[in-house]
């Protein structure tokens, strides 16, 4: 009996070890998840740091200047064609993958689900440079030659709107994905009471299924602007790359992931060139810092309002 006695101690000991080692790995790896995007931040600000001692950081955001030989470093074209870029490329694919994603969970049947999800894989694992492609062949001939014309507008078609009909069609795999997740969590005993009351098939998904789901509809279009403020090459390809503040949709524009994807490489032997490059990215950052921010508020006030 001793010796059984000594073996099950022995087994709680080793139990009890695994148990702290495992405990302890999978802290260490929170730790680290938690920790990276402030190791970004504070690395990204000192990088940045150096221009900062040289031009005050208002005139960096809210000055057009660009000449880097005279040590004038305007971001604002930089910022205003980003979010021209980013916001026209949600306000089309917002609706394309909402409809879609209460088609494919409520209206379609299960085959059809399942015919998508290949499909979605699929554009969501297209590299950038090959939407880039489709965008110089189909996408800027259309805009300069159809759309263009129909606004009396005579353009090369290297303009916003190209960058941000690509950016749409990229970014939709990502949106639909987690706006079918969020449909399909949605209990279906809220469904068939709503319909055992006599509501309408549309009636219960707007007033029911969406009402439930919108938190998690906010969070996938905050997910989806951030995804798309920082996206490069496909952008760079079709955007004109032309720094000036874009006054319309069919001016070209120059968003920040292209300034630094064009210049990088080249200007690193310059350290106020390379500083402002790294302050491009910080501003990136910090945007889409505000925006996840912004969707976080957005929801906990709606739980707030319907809890």
């Amino acid at each position: 009996m001793s010796e059984l006695f000594k073996k099950l101690n022995l087994y709680r000991l080793n139990r009890l070890i695994i148990n702290k080692i495992h405990s302890k790995w999978m802290l260490l790896s929170f730790i680290f998840i938690i920790t990276i995007p402030f190791i970004m931040l504070i690395g990204l600000y000192f990088k940045s740091s150096y221009l900062f001692e040289k031009i005050p950081i208002i005139d960096l955001l809210f000055t057009s200047e660009w000449l880097p030989s005279q040590e004038k470093f305007g971001f604002l074209p930089f910022i205003i064609s980003s979010l021209w870029v980013t916001v026209l490329a949600l306000l089309f694919s917002a609706p394309i993958c909402l409809l879609s994603a209460i088609l494919l969970t409520q209206y379609g049947k299960k085959r059809m689900l399942s015919l998508m999800h290949p499909v979605i894989d699929i554009l969501a694992g297209i590299p950038s440079v090959v939407y880039g492609v489709w965008g110089l062949l189909l996408i800027v001939p259309m805009v300069s030659d159809y759309i263009a014309p129909i606004f009396n507008i005579k353009t090369s078609g290297y303009c916003i709107l190209s960058g941000a009909i690509v950016l749409s069609v990229m970014i939709i795999p990502f949106i639909l994905n987690i706006l079918i997740e969020i449909f399909k969590a949605v209990p279906i005993d809220l469904t068939e009471i709503s319909l055992s009351l006599g509501a309408s098939r549309w009636e219960t998904i707007k007033f029911v299924v969406i009402k439930k789901a919108y938190p998690g509809i906010i969070s996938a279009f905050g997910l989806g602007i951030s995804r798309a403020f920082g996206e490069t090459i496909a952008v760079l390809m079709v955007v004109g790359n032309v720094i000036k503040i874009p006054t319309s949709v069919f001016d070209a524009g120059y968003p920040l992931p292209a300034l630094i994807a064009n210049n990088y490489g080249e200007m690193m032997s310059i350290p106020l060139y390379d500083s402002a490059l790294m302050f491009a990215a910080f501003i990136l950052f910090a945007v889409v810092l505000l925006f996840n921010f912004a969707s976080r508020m957005a929801i906990i006030k709606y739980e707030r309002m319907y809890k």
